[in-house]
């Protein structure tokens, strides 16, 4: 055999040994990755945007241990999460540890994301297999592959972070994840990645709280990049800030870029081009090693984040303070900042207008709701009713007596039937009610008293802190209980009365609702090491009327009215005509 051909054999073998070319991270999903239907509303092969690209590089960059992206909604990170981890599978085996907040977000991001594009993308195919392996360990969020194992833990279970050693951690909507009896799940799930010293740690969130939110702590401690710009007009760059956005009165698909440099008004037509030229820049250079991202939905090219349509969002959202902090948190990716720790109970009394029960309903009250709060001698009822975008404190009363007895609750039932004439001619009455259950003595006689009435929408309640839904049934067997999320709902009761006049007050409410309606203040306490938001009492305040007014607000997700049918209902001085039931004979279909 000649000697240029055993060389020539010798270079080929040697060619077929050497490891392929190393890809930067956007690179690789760019070429490998695939969308399947149903993930994604443009299936197949990837394609970034710009933006997306050095914050996929930055994940892939052995030089940068961590990277934090404050994030708003419609901007892809999920998919920049699952290419990650998923470039980590096939190129770099290692043991790997997702954490996201709760385990019906575990099991969503599995079989809804996961899964799906692993088995579109043929690089991926078969190495996430759910079948259970020799060792019989794999389950659904428990995995192992060739030369690592993957991990999905939920952040309310902190037993689950114990007895793994992980060297890429990647944390999802870190916001929603509150501190436990171990400490911070976020800390916690960190010390699991101290045995590696190429350790990487990947954490994303759209921000809630400005003043307890994990993402915007670990954002301040990066190198806090922003993305800016070209403008078309004078090429200064520019990050996009809802500030600059503008529209014509009354007209919000006019919203258009206000450029700072030359005050030149940008169309959104402009928008794609000047992302794609677009690029990140550090404020905090001197930072090394942790990359942070802070990005918001102005720079979104999807067609339903133009700037017309979420000018018309905000329009929409202004009117009603808890929608207003969604589109803050969510669009603009910033915190909700709290209007006011303290209520002025004298201003509140001093915005008082005369309306009331039972004979001066509004005429924009189109639903009454009730919250009852149970004390040992008394109960206390505060009725609201609602518009369209506001509330109204029509009336507090108490219904004085032992709740162990049946009086009060004779005089309770009554209450909660009666009929009130409404100004356009029709008539109102209670749609939903909801009776504090959460004190152990009087629990059975309010379960009890609302067994019977739940299709009237008279339910028990027990509040609840922490990050918890307004209203939610419990999970519990047995009589009917609802979950009310009193922190959120206190909050959001602030930012009305803080926020414009959205909330507004009959002139015959006693001077002790306004009184106990300012019975507790919102404190940020420091609990196992993580700031937390807790309302705390005002010393020497009593504070049922604001519990029962809580209650009111939280069962109006109850009451799931058509409110074009209840306006022509109550403008008409007849009630409404019930349509005769039909019962169609199966001999007909013979």
């Amino acid at each position: 055999m000649r000697v240029d051909t055993l060389a020539a054999i010798r270079k080929n073998a040697m060619e077929a040994l050497r490891p392929p070319p190393r890809l930067r991270l956007s690179e690789w999903i760019e070429r490998e990755m695939r969308l399947p239907e149903g993930v994604s509303a443009l299936p197949g092969r990837v394609s970034l945007w710009p933006y997306q690209r050095d914050i996929a590089d930055a994940i892939s960059d052995p030089e940068l241990e961590r990277v934090t992206l404050v994030k708003p909604v419609r901007v892809g990170f999920t998919t920049l999460l699952t290419g990650a981890l998923a470039s980590y599978v096939a190129n770099e085996p290692s043991p790997i540890l997702a954490l996201l907040p709760t385990e019906a977000d575990c099991r969503d991001y599995v079989v809804s994301d996961l899964e799906p594009i692993f088995d579109a993308t043929p690089a991926l195919r078969g190495m996430l297999s759910a079948e259970a392996d020799e060792t019989g360990r794999n389950t659904l969020l428990s995995r192992r592959f060739a030369g690592g194992s993957l991990k999905i833990v939920a952040a309310k279970s902190p037993r689950n972070l114990r007895r793994h050693n992980v060297r890429v951690l990647l944390m999802d909507e870190v916001d929603a994840m509150e501190p436990g009896i171990e400490g911070s799940p976020i800390t916690l799930a960190e010390r699991r990645t101290l045995s590696f010293a190429n350790r990487k740690i990947i954490l994303g969130s759209t921000p809630t709280i400005e003043e307890t939110s994990n993402v915007l702590r670990a954002y301040a401690r990066s190198d806090m990049r922003i993305y800016e710009v070209p403008c078309p007009d004078c090429g200064a760059l520019t990050e996009i800030l809802w500030a600059m956005i503008e529209w014509e009165p009354d007209r919000p698909e006019t919203a258009a870029f206000r450029c700072p440099h030359c005050e030149a008004l940008v169309e959104e037509r402009f928008k794609a081009e000047m992302v794609e030229a677009g690029g990140w820049r550090a404020t905090a250079p001197q930072v090394e090693g942790h990359a942070g991202f802070r990005l918001n939905a102005l720079v979104s090219t999807l067609a339903n984040a133009s700037w017309g349509k979420l000018a018309a969002e905000f329009v929409a959202a202004k009117r009603h303070p808890d929608q207003l902090q969604t589109f803050v948190n969510t669009i603009l990716a910033q915190g909700w900042r709290e209007a006011a720790e303290e209520i002025d109970e004298a201003a509140l009394a001093a915005r008082a207008e005369p309306f009331g029960l039972p004979d001066a309903i509004p005429p924009e009250v189109l639903v009454v709701t009730c919250g009852v709060d149970v004390q040992r001698d008394r109960l206390e009822l505060v009725f609201l009713g609602w518009s369209r975008d506001e509330i109204f404190v029509l009336a507090n009363s108490v219904i004085w007596g032992d709740p162990a007895g049946d009086d009060v609750w004779s005089e309770l039932d009554d209450a909660l039937r009666t009929v009130w004439p409404h100004p356009c001619g029709g008539v109102l009455r209670v749609d939903a009610a909801a009776i504090d259950a959460s004190d152990g003595e009087t629990m059975d006689r309010v379960l009890g008293f609302c067994r019977g009435r739940l299709a009237r929408r008279v339910v028990a309640i027990k509040g609840a802190q922490g990050n918890r839904p307004g209203i939610k049934a419990s999970a519990t067997k047995g009589a009917k209980l609802f979950i009310v999320g009193v922190d959120g709902l206190k909050s959001g009761l602030a930012t009305r009365l803080s926020r414009g006049r959205s909330m507004r007050f009959s002139n015959r409410l006693e001077p002790r609702y306004y009184e106990e309606l300012a019975s507790e203040r919102l404190m940020v306490r420091y609990v196992r090491g993580a700031p937390v938001r807790l309302w705390e009492r005002i010393p020497g305040r009593r504070a049922e009327c604001l519990d029962a007014t809580i209650y009111g607000i939280a069962v109006r997700a109850l009451v799931g009215v058509d409110l074009e049918r209840r306006e022509r209902e109550v403008s008409s001085s007849r009630a409404p005509e019930k349509r005769p039931a039909i019962i169609r004979s199966a001999w007909l279909e013979r």
